[in-house]
């Protein structure tokens, strides 16, 4: 029977195991954290198969240590294809059943810490009991925090009156590309709450924090930028060329489709832009281009439609004039107005 963990992932059946409980909060921690659906789904599924050996094993959740993962790890290498990343998907696992108190706390190294790591650690404990922040996001700020300082001086003493501008940017610089958007965020939020921590303690001469560049997440950046051309000629084709409208619309169309016009160049075309004889088009941008004949049919056919009152007068204007369009509505005229007015698909 499938289960359906945290709304997003589906599992073939329901988790069984110590971890069983804990695997719905684990999904959506991780998607807190920025990870995709795919991750999780991966995830996910391994933490339950996971959970399902630790019951054949006969271990119990608190007795979970980080023994327990390397030796799951080879008993599933005997059944299928090993992946890179179960490894790290198993420590962080462990580490989130921690932050929750769910297992016990590892075992410190006898090994004696470097100066960064107890730099970190300085840090991690102001989140805890200056900041009271949740463990959570904790979690998400401090390994960020300690890849920097190793990243800066590796296994020399901290010094972070040494600190600059360009080592923030560098640091973001070189590991935003490999993160989802919102890791990159939690890793530029994690930097400003570090910098601003260290200059509060005197650490720094500067706030650093300000030196943070913010990491760029575009909205509707997947909007295609034009539709396709078959697209195109299904458009034109569903306008009705018969009246005067029809023929205003399908002048707009050609010149926004052919010639790649901006909404405000073609509505503020005037009568003399227009060279009737030649069938020539001047068009009023950032610069005044010519264009043949052949791409100004619908616009010769137009004067037999519609009445002209003057010179100067905006030629789209006057193309309306039996339906009354004004300028502002064509100026603020949107690409899914015309569109979905055809019965177009849209793609965003």
């Amino acid at each position: 029977m499938k289960c359906i963990i945290d709304n997003q992932v589906i599992l073939s059946q329901a988790p069984e195991g110590p971890l069983a409980p804990h695997i719905g909060p684990f999904a959506r921690s991780l998607g807190e954290q920025g990870y995709s659906r795919y991750s999780i789904q991966r995830q996910v599924l391994l933490a339950a198969c996971f959970s399902r050996w630790l019951k054949q094993q006969g271990v119990a959740l608190p007795s979970i240590s980080s023994d327990h993962p390397p030796q799951y790890l080879g008993y599933r290498a005997r059944q299928v294809r090993p992946s890179l990343g179960d490894a790290a998907a198993l420590r962080q696992l462990l580490d989130f059943l921690r932050s929750e108190g769910m297992i016990p706390a590892k075992k410190m190294s006898a090994c004696p810490l470097t100066s960064a790591e107890r730099c970190t650690q300085a840090y991690e404990h102001h989140l805890q009991e200056a900041r009271g922040l949740a463990s959570a996001t904790i979690a998400n700020y401090v390994p960020f925090i300690g890849s920097f300082l190793k990243d800066r001086f590796g296994d020399r003493p901290v010094t972070l009156s040494h600190l600059s501008a360009s080592d923030v940017v560098r640091f973001v610089q070189r590991q935003a590309p490999h993160l989802h958007p919102k890791r990159a965020k939690l890793l530029t939020s994690a930097l400003r709450s570090f910098l601003q921590y260290a200059c509060c303690r005197g650490k720094t001469k500067l706030d650093l924090a300000a030196a943070v560049p913010v990491v760029a997440n575009w909205s509707m950046s997947s909007i295609p930028r034009a539709i396709p051309a078959d697209q195109v000629r299904q458009l034109l084709a569903s306008i009705d060329r018969r009246t005067a409208m029809g023929c205003r619309d399908y002048a707009i169309l050609l010149l926004l489709a052919r010639l790649g016009l901006r909404s405000g160049e073609a509505a503020f075309l005037e009568l003399d832009d227009i060279d009737w004889n030649t069938g020539k088009l001047s068009v009023r941008g950032k610069s005044g281009r010519r264009i043949t004949r052949a791409e100004v049919d619908a616009l010769l056919a137009a004067p037999d439609q519609c009445k002209w009152s003057g010179r100067r007068d905006h030629a789209f204007i006057l193309l309306a004039v039996q339906t009354g369009l004004r300028l502002s509505e064509m100026t603020g005229l949107q690409r899914q107005d015309i569109i979905l007015g055809a019965g177009v698909p849209t793609c965003g």
